[in-house]
C-alpha cells in the first residue's frame, strides 16, 4: 500500500479484505478500528454485507443514542430489522426518516419491501407509485427499484432487467435463479449458482434448493445430501436458528432425512405466518400425513389453492390416503373419478395406475373392501396381472363378510358378483384349457358366487 497510514486507509483496507475474502487481513484491519463514528459505521456496514444483521443493529442503535441528529441511521436500523424479518418494527423506525425526507428513493423502496412482506405485491407497488407521482416516474432510473419492481410483479420482465444488473444488488442474481426455478429451468438456475461460494443464509438456501431440484430430476443422492447439509448449516446457525428462513431451512433438512416428526416441530413454530401459503401447506400436509396425522393433513392439503398443486399426482395421492385412513373411502374413490373426468397429470398413464394401487392397498388394509374391489377391477382391466385377480377375490370375500356383519348394504352383493365374474371372463379369455389356471379361476368364482347367491336366498 502507498500513502500515509490513517483511519480512512484502515477502513478502506478493511472492506477490501472482505471483498477479496482475505480473513487474516480482515482481522488485522479490524484491530485498527476505534470507537469513532466513521469506524463504527464502517464496521456496521461490513456486518450487513456478511449477513450479521443483529450485530449491525446493535452498532447503529448505540450510535443513535449519541447522534440522534443523524436521521439516516434510522434507515440502516430499519434495514437491519427488515433483514431480521421484523417488518412492522422496521416500518415504524423508517417512518422517522420518511417524515423528514419523503422523497428518498432508498427509504421509500425499503418501505415498499416491508409492505410486500407484511401485505402483498399490490401494497408494495402502491408505495412505489407514490414515489413515481412525486418524481415524475424518474424513480425507475434506480437499479434497486427496477430490481424490486420485477420481484413485486412476480418475475415480470426478469430476463430484461436482472441479467443487466449483475450482482448489484446481490439479490439480482438470486432472484434470477428463482425466476428460472419457477419456470422449471433447472439447468439455467444451476449454471448461475454452480460456481457460487455462498456466504449469506439466502445464498446457502437457494443453492440448497437448486441441489434438491437437480437431485430429484437426476436421481443424484449426492446432490440431495449436499442440499441437506446446506439447509442444516443455515438452520443450526446461531444467527438464523430463530428466524423464519432458519426454521424453514431446518424443516427442509429433516424433510430430506425423512424425519417427519422433526419437520413438524419446526413447521408448527412458524405456521401462523403461512396460513394461506400453498408451498407451506403442501410441505406441512405431506409431513402430517407421513406421521399418520391424516385429518390435519387433509385440512392442510385441501387449503391449497393453486390448481397446479391440487392436480399434482403427489397431492392427489396423499389426499386419497387421508380420506381412506379417516374412514372415508367413498370420498377417495370420488376424488379418483373427479380426476379422471377433469383430465390432467393424475388422470391417466402411470399416475392413474399408481393412484389406483394406493386406493386398492389402503382400502384393503382399512377394511373398505368394496372400494378396494372397484380399484382392483380397474387395475385388472389395465393390466391382467394374476395378482390383481387374487386380490379381487379376497376383496370380494371381504365385501361379503361386511354385508353379513351388517356393515355394508346388501345391494352391493350383485355388483360384487358381476365384478368377480368379469375377472373370471378375463382370465378365461387369456387362453388355456378348462383345466388350466384360467379354468380353475372360473371354477373358484362359480363356487364363491354360488355361496353368495345362496346367502341372498
Amino acid at each position: 500500500m502507498q500513502g500515509p497510514r490513517c483511519p480512512l486507509a484502515s477502513r478502506i483496507l478493511f472492506h477490501c479484505a472482505h471483498r477479496k475474502g482475505d480473513e487474516d487481513a480482515l482481522m488485522a484491519q479490524h484491530s485498527n478500528l476505534t470507537d469513532a463514528l466513521e469506524d463504527q459505521l464502517s464496521l456496521a456496514a461490513l456486518h450487513i454485507h456478511r449477513g450479521h444483521h443483529q450485530e449491525a443493529t446493535d452498532i447503529y442503535k448505540a450510535l443513535l443514542l449519541d447522534h440522534r441528529e443523524l436521521l439516516a441511521l434510522n434507515v440502516y436500523v430499519a434495514l437491519c430489522y427488515s433483514k431480521l424479518d421484523y417488518y412492522d418494527v422496521s416500518q415504524e423506525i423508517l417512518q422517522v426518516y420518511l417524515n423528514a425526507f419523503p422523497h428518498s428513493p432508498l427509504a421509500v423502496n425499503l418501505k415498499a419491501c416491508n409492505a410486500f412482506r407484511l401485505l402483498n405485491a399490490k401494497a408494495a407497488e402502491a408505495v412505489l407509485k407514490g414515489l413515481s407521482d412525486m418524481t415524475g416516474g424518474k424513480h425507475t432510473q434506480h437499479d434497486l427499484i427496477r430490481h424490486n419492481l420485477v420481484v413485486f410483479k412476480g418475475g415480470e420482465g426478469a430476463l430484461q432487467v436482472l441479467p443487466a444488473l449483475g450482482d448489484v444488488p446481490p439479490e439480482a442474481v438470486l432472484n434470477l435463479v428463482i425466476h428460472h426455478l419457477r419456470r422449471g429451468e433447472i439447468s439455467e438456475a444451476h449454471a448461475l449458482v454452480r460456481d457460487m461460494n455462498p456466504s449469506t443464509p439466502h445464498e446457502y438456501i437457494l443453492k440448497a434448493v437448486v441441489s434438491v431440484c437437480l437431485g430429484q430430476a437426476s436421481g443424484s443422492q449426492e446432490q440431495i445430501k449436499q442440499a441437506q447439509q446446506y439447509f442444516q448449516l443455515v438452520g443450526s446457525s446461531a444467527s438464523e436458528c430463530d428466524t423464519i428462513p432458519g426454521r424453514q431451512a431446518m424443516a427442509s433438512c429433516y424433510f430430506l432425512l425423512r424425519q417427519y416428526e422433526d419437520v413438524l416441530v419446526f413447521l408448527n413454530s412458524i405456521r401462523s405466518y403461512f396460513a394461506n401459503d400453498d408451498d407451506f401447506n403442501w410441505n406441512y400436509g405431506l409431513a402430517l400425513a407421513a406421521t399418520g396425522k391424516y385429518r390435519e393433513a387433509e385440512e392442510a392439503l385441501r387449503s391449497i389453492q393453486k390448481d397446479k398443486y391440487r392436480s399434482d399426482p403427489i397431492c392427489v395421492s396423499w389426499l386419497v390416503r387421508c380420506y381412506i385412513m379417516t374412514g372415508r373411502a367413498a370420498a377417495a374413490w370420488q376424488l379418483y373419478q373427479d380426476m379422471q373426468e377433469a383430465g390432467g397429470h393424475a388422470a391417466g398413464g402411470e399416475e392413474a395406475y399408481a393412484l389406483l394401487q394406493v386406493i386398492a392397498n389402503d382400502c384393503y388394509r382399512q377394511g373398505a373392501f368394496y372400494y378396494a374391489l372397484k380399484a382392483l377391477d380397474v387395475l385388472e382391466r389395465l393390466d391382467p396381472n394374476p395378482e390383481f385377480y387374487e386380490a379381487k377375490r379376497g376383496a370380494a370375500a371381504g365385501v361379503f363378510q361386511m354385508i353379513i356383519a351388517a356393515q355394508e348394504q346388501p345391494d352391493l352383493l350383485s355388483e360384487t358378483i358381476e365384478l368377480l365374474k368379469g375377472s373370471a371372463a378375463v382370465n378365461a379369455s387369456a387362453g388355456g384349457p378348462r383345466g388350466g389356471t384360467s379354468g380353475n379361476n372360473v371354477l373358484q368364482v362359480e363356487q364363491i358366487t354360488r355361496v353368495m347367491r345362496s346367502w341372498v336366498r
